[in-house]
C-alpha cells in the first residue's frame, strides 16, 4: 500500500525508479546513455526549480525566499498587522490575502470576534490587501480558487497552507514570517530535502483523497521521515486523479510535518485553472529527465482501503476494516495512549460505543480546507441518497469550503439530496476543525473529514471534567457511516453510483462581497480599532545572563501546539496578547501561567528599576548560589524568567501564539530533545526565545520543574556562535552543571533573540 525506501532514489523520465545502491550509476547509463552526479540529478526536482525562481541570495544551500503571495485569516492578522505597524509598515509590498473563516461566530466575547474583522477590513484598504468576509470560504479554499498558480509560492499564517496539487509551493508559518515579507524581509531556510512520492495505480470506488492522505501519515509520521522536507508527488497514478482529489491528498501533507509539498501538474490541473478563469496560471511541471530525490515513498493507490485515524493523532491510524474486526484491542490502545495525551484528567473510554460488535459513531461532519470540497461533497449525497440518518443522538453536519461551492451544490441538487437524510448544510467556516463549532457531547465520539484530531481540539475541556473525541475519515466513509445510522461502515460497503459532477465556479460571488484593492493602497484610511485589539506589551533585549525557573515539564512523546494554546473559545481573544496568554497551556499545565508569572515579576523589577530579589525573596538564595561561581553577576547583567521543557513541542498548528504567549509571560527559552516542526522553532526565534536543545533523554535529566537554571554568559554564547551553551542546575547553594545548544542559527535569528523579539529588531522609534 504504502512503502518507503530505506534512502534515495533516482527517477527516469517520470515514470521509472532507481534506488540509490552500487548499480544505480551504471542502470542509469544503460538506459540513458547519459552520466550524472547525485547533485545534478537533485537539481531536477520541481521543487528545487520553483525555489530557485524564488530565491534571493544566489546560494542555493542557503535560500532567502520571496513569496508571491501572502494569506492570513482571522484568529493570525491582527497580531500580524500589529506587528509590522510598529516596524513601518506602510504598504502590502506584495498580495495579502485577509479571510475571516476562523472568528466567524461572534457569540463569544461580545463584538470582539467582528472587531477583528473590521479592523482587517481597513487595514485591507490602507494597505493595499484583499478581504474576503465571514462564511464566503475558508482561507485555503480561496487560495486555491483565487490565489494558487503553477510556480508559485504562498505563504500563510496557517499551518495547512498547502497548494502543491495546483502546481503552487506554499508554506504555513508563524505569523512574525510573514511579518518580515512585509517588510521586504526574506524567508531564511537551508536548501529542504526533496522525498518523492510516487503513485501507481487508481483508487477503488469508495477511497477518497483521506484514505490516501492518512495511508501516508501513518506510515511517516513517528519516523519524521519526511520531517520538514518538501513532498514531490510524481508517478502514473497522479494522472488517475481528479484535482479536487489531488487537492484533498495534499492539504493533509501538513500532518506529515513536512516543510511543503508540490505535484507534477497535467490537463486536470490546466482545466482546474480554466474553471475557475486563469488558465493563464497554469504551466506543466514535471521532474527533469532524471532526477535524484533524498527519500521515495511508493504509494499503490489501487490498494488503499477507507482508513479512519482513531483518536488522538492523525498517525494513529487503521484501516475501517481492521478496526472493525479488532475491535476490542484497538479501542485498548486508544485508551492507553489516552492515559499519555489526557495525563488521566478524565476517565476515557470507546469501548462503551461498541453496540452487539459494532462501533456505534454520534456525529459525523464534513468540513473545511480537507473535506469541503466539491467532490468530496457529492459523493457523500450519492451515497446518502434516499438514506436517511435517523431520529436519534445521531448528526452530521456538511460544510462546503466556500460559497460558490455551496452554489454549485445547490444547482446540481446535491444539498437538496444531503438534506433530505437529515443532515445540516452550513457555510464556510473552520471551526470544527479547531473547536469552535458542534462540539459532541461529553463522552461522544465524532468522525470528522477536517484535518486533526489532537486532544480537546474539538473543543471539550479536560479542566470542567469534559472529554469528547474525534477520528479522521474520508467523507465517502463518513456518508457510509451516516446512512448506517452511525454503525461504523468504510464507503466500500456501498454497492451504488457515485457519479462525476461537472463543476461551475460562479466569480460573481466574490466579486459581489470580496474587497479587493488590486493593491493600490488608500494611506489616508483610518483603521478600526475595537476595545480588545491591543499592543504587544514592552519586551527587552537578552541579557548578559539569564536565570530560568522551569515552569512546565511536559514529558509527553509530542506537545502539540494546541497543548500550548488551547483552541476554540480562546481564538476570541487573539487579538489581546496579554489576555490570550492566561490560556497558556490550561489544558495540558493549569498551574503554568501562574508560575510564569511569579518569577515575571522579577524581570519587571529590573526593567523598572526596582530590586528583583525584594520583588522574589526566594531568588536571594539563588543569586548567592551563583555569586560563588560568578561573583561579577548581579544588577546590570542579569535577567529573570520562565522555562518549559517538552520533549518534543509544535506539532501542529502554524499559529504564533503558542510561543507569544509563553514570551509576554516572561518566557525566555524552551528546552527539548528536539522540534517538532521547523515553524514552532521558528516562533521561539522571532519571538526572542532561546530554542534549546538537550540531549539527554527525558526521564534522566538533570533538572525538574520549578527548578533554577543559570545560563552565564548567553548573550555572548548567541553573539559567538557557541555550539555548547554552558547551563547549571541551582541545587541548594551549588550549582550543578550540565550542556544545551540551539542548533543552527542564521545571523538575522541571532539578532532577532539577541534584541528581544522580531518586533524590537525591526522597530521603527
Amino acid at each position: 500500500m504504502v512503502e518507503l525506501y530505506s534512502g534515495g532514489a533516482y527517477l527516469l523520465n517520470g515514470t521509472e525508479l532507481i534506488p540509490d545502491d552500487q548499480q544505480a550509476a551504471a542502470a542509469i547509463q544503460s538506459k540513458t546513455g547519459k552520466e550524472i552526479s547525485k547533485a545534478e540529478a537533485a537539481k531536477g526536482t520541481i521543487a528545487y526549480h520553483i525555489l530557485k525562481e524564488h530565491n534571493t541570495s544566489g546560494n542555493m544551500e542557503k535560500l532567502k525566499i520571496r513569496f508571491d503571495k501572502l494569506a492570513s485569516h482571522d484568529i493570525t492578522f491582527v497580531g500580524i498587522i500589529q506587528t509590522a505597524r510598529a516596524s513601518g509598515l506602510e504598504k502590502f509590498p506584495m498580495p495579502y490575502v485577509l479571510t475571516n473563516c476562523h472568528n466567524s461566530l461572534c457569540a463569544v466575547g461580545g463584538t470582539i470576534n467582528e472587531d477583528d474583522h473590521m479592523f482587517g477590513l481597513t487595514c485591507a484598504k490602507k494597505y493595499g490587501g484583499v478581504y474576503v468576509p465571514p462564511h464566503q470560504a475558508v482561507i485555503h479554499q480561496f487560495a486555491r480558487e483565487v490565489m494558487a498558480g503553477c510556480g508559485r509560492m504562498i505563504l500563510g499564517s496557517d499551518s495547512h497552507t498547502r497548494y502543491g496539487a495546483l502546481g503552487t509551493m506554499a508554506m504555513g508559518e508563524g505569523g512574525p514570517e510573514l511579518v518580515k515579507q512585509l517588510l521586504n524581509q526574506t524567508y531564511d531556510i537551508n536548501m529542504p530535502g526533496v522525498v518523492g512520492i510516487y503513485l501507481t495505480g487508481e483508487p477503488v470506488k469508495g477511497v477518497g483523497p483521506q484514505d490516501v492522505a492518512l495511508a501516508i501519515i501513518g506510515a511517516v509520521f513517528d519516523s519524521g521521515y519526511v520531517k520538514n522536507k518538501v513532498m514531490e508527488f510524481v508517478g502514473p497514478g497522479v494522472a488517475s486523479l481528479s484535482a479536487d482529489f489531488r487537492i484533498g491528498i495534499d492539504v493533509m501533507t501538513t500532518e506529515t510535518t513536512c516543510l511543503s509539498s508540490i505535484w507534477r501538474t497535467d490537463k486536470e490541473i490546466e482545466e482546474f485553472f480554466e474553471i475557475h478563469g486563469r488558465k493563464e496560471e497554469y504551466q506543466e511541471l514535471n521532474p527533469a529527465e532524471i532526477t535524484y530525490y533524498d527519500g521515495m515513498i511508493t504509494v499503490d493507490l489501487s490498494k488503499i482501503r477507507p482508513m479512519i485515524a482513531m483518536p488522538f493523532h492523525p498517525s494513529n491510524t487503521y484501516t475501517i476494516e481492521e478496526l472493525n474486526a479488532n475491535l476490542e484491542d484497538i479501542l485498548e490502545d486508544v485508551e492507553k495512549k489516552a492515559k499519555v495525551s489526557l495525563d488521566g484528567a478524565v476517565d476515557f473510554t470507546l469501548k462503551n460505543k461498541v453496540k452487539n460488535g459494532k462501533l456505534l459513531v454520534d456525529q459525523g461532519i464534513i468540513a473545511g480546507c480537507a473535506g469541503g470540497g466539491f467532490e468530496n461533497i457529492c459523493a457523500a449525497a450519492d451515497i446518502l441518497k434516499g438514506s436517511y440518518i435517523g431520529a436519534d443522538n445521531y448528526s452530521l453536519s456538511v460544510y462546503p469550503a466556500s460559497t460558490p461551492i455551496y452554489m454549485e451544490l445547490v444547482r446540481n441538487g446535491c444539498a437538496a439530496t444531503l438534506l433530505e437524510t437529515g443532515a445540516i448544510m452550513k457555510t464556510a467556516f473552520c471551526g470544527p476543525c479547531f473547536g469552535a463549532g458542534d462540539t459532541p457531547a461529553n463522552n461522544a465520539f465524532s468522525i470528522r473529514h477536517n484535518t486533526r484530531n489532537f486532544p480537546n481540539r474539538e473543543g471539550s475541556k479536560l479542566q470542567n471534567g469534559q472529554i469528547s473525541s474525534v477520528a479522521l475519515m474520508d467523507a465517502r466513509s463518513i456518508a457510509a457511516t451516516s446512512a448506517n445510522k452511525g454503525i461504523l461502515t468504510p464507503a466500500t460497503d456501498f454497492d451504488g453510483p457515485i457519479g462525476k459532477y461537472k463543476y461551475h465556479f460562479d466569480s460573481k460571488i466574490y466579486e459581489n462581497s470580496v474587497f479587493d484593492s488590486k493593491g493600490v493602497a488608500a494611506p489616508e484610511t483610518e483603521i478600526q480599532f475595537g476595545p480588545n485589539i491591543k499592543d504587544w506589551p514592552k519586551m527587552c533585549a537578552l541579557p548578559e545572563n539569564l536565570i530560568l525557573q522551569v515552569v512546565s515539564e511536559i514529558h509527553d512523546p509530542v506537545t502539540t501546539t494546541d497543548e500550548l494554546i488551547p483552541s476554540g473559545e480562546t481564538s476570541s481573544y487573539r487579538s489581546n496578547p496579554l489576555g490570550l496568554a492566561e490560556f497558556a497551556l490550561s489544558r495540558k499545565d493549569p498551574a503554568y501561567v501562574g508560575r510564569a508569572k511569579a518569577i515575571q515579576v522579577a524581570q519587571t523589577a529590573v526593567m523598572e528599576g526596582r530590586c528583583p530579589l525584594e520583588e522574589k525573596p526566594e531568588l536571594k538564595a539563588v543569586m548567592e548560589a551563583v555569586n560563588k561561581e560568578y561573583p561579577e553577576v548581579g544588577e546590570g547583567n542579569i535577567g529573570f524568567g520562565s522555562t518549559i521543557f517538552a520533549v518534543k513541542p509544535g506539532d501542529g498548528s502554524a499559529r504564533e501564539q503558542a510561543a507569544s504567549c509563553q514570551k509576554v509571560l516572561g518566557g525566555w527559552a524552551n528546552i527539548a530533545n528536539e522540534y517538532a516542526t521547523k515553524r514552532y522553532r521558528s516562533n521561539l526565534i522571532n519571538w526572542g526565545m532561546l530554542p534549546l536543545i538537550t540531549k539527554t533523554p527525558d526521564n534522566q535529566l538533570p533538572f525538574k520543574n520549578l527548578d533554577y537554571i543559570f545560563l552565564p554568559d548567553i548573550k555572548k554564547a548567541v553573539e559567538e556562535k557557541a555550539e555548547c551553551i554552558k547551563a547549571y542546575v541551582v541545587a541548594g547553594s551549588e550549582l550543578k552543571e550540565f550542556e544545551l545548544s540551539m542548533g543552527e542559527l542564521t545571523d538575522e535569528e541571532r539578532q532577532i533573540i539577541l534584541k528581544g523579539c522580531l518586533i524590537n529588531y525591526n522597530r521603527v522609534s
